[in-house]
């Protein structure tokens, strides 16, 4: 008896949690839908709360080293507290809404490299250890984030990585407390001055605020940077512009102002 209460004090024998997406695809401002299927195991547990978040891997510079870990920036409780008997089956539907400045981790209907997003799933039980499901989630961009981002392309810029970054930037408004970077290799009429392009969204329900950076050095948003811009995307007015030309004339009056052509 002594070993079974130790047993289940470790978790072994207790409820299990799965979740199911009913669509694993959304994009910024969007939601997830989906139920979280518990069962109760072989001895009956107070289930504290469930509850399901968003996780993305984030890197963080600390001193003169930099470090990656998996951070949770949006959560939802689904329960309170309640009794799970034995054996006992409860499905939970939710609907869970994803932030406006979630970063995107498809580009052209690949995968982001360098980018995770997880939908984790929490259930907390009394004097025992969490049981959790992570579910992977695949965040597309906004059509006014897909202009741009054809826009870069058509110039001939490349995708090289996206991660994500801990900190804030400035001037512009953030409710994270991290922004992607999405580098890009430039073409060669860029080549001569820059080794990337350096690419933020940061969405709200009204506008796409967009940051740019053409690094010679490596790194972003610090000091010796060769130029530095950001502008915001009307989303109802996004397809009367001609983005190509539009970020062609800012990139090259970028560089030349600061000599690089």
């Amino acid at each position: 008896m002594v070993f079974k209460r130790m047993m289940q004090a470790l978790g072994v024998g207790g409820p299990s949690v799965d979740t199911v997406l009913a669509n694993p695809n959304t994009y910024p401002g969007g939601f997830l839908e989906g139920q979280v299927h518990i069962v109760g195991g072989d001895h009956a547990v107070d289930v504290e709360y469930l509850a399901i978040g968003l996780t993305t891997r984030v890197e963080v510079e600390s001193g003169d080293s930099e470090y990656q870990s998996n951070q949770e920036f949006h959560r939802q409780r689904l329960t309170g507290s309640f009794r799970l008997e034995p054996g006992v089956r409860h499905d939970v539907p939710f609907r869970f809404d994803v932030p406006w400045q979630t970063p995107v981790t498809v580009l052209n209907g690949q995968h982001l490299h360098g980018m995770t997003m997880g939908l984790t799933t929490e259930l907390e039980v009394a004097r025992a250890v969490d049981k959790s499901d992570l579910d992977a989630v695949a965040v597309h961009p906004l059509p006014a984030q897909e202009r741009i981002l054809e826009a870069l392309l058509r110039l001939g810029f490349r995708f090289s990585k996206a991660d994500v970054e801990k900190g804030r930037v400035y001037g512009v408004e953030q409710e994270l407390p991290f922004y992607q970077e999405i580098e890009f290799y430039p073409p060669a009429a860029y080549a001569r001055g820059i080794n990337q392009l350096e690419l933020t969204f940061l969405p709200t329900p009204r506008k796409l605020q967009v940051v740019l950076e053409l690094d010679k050095r490596g790194g972003l948003f610090t000091e010796g940077h060769d130029a530095f811009g950001s502008f915001d995307v009307d989303y109802a007015t996004v397809d009367q512009i001609d983005w190509t030309a539009r970020l062609d004339q800012w990139l090259r009056q970028s560089a030349q102002r600061r000599g690089l052509f």
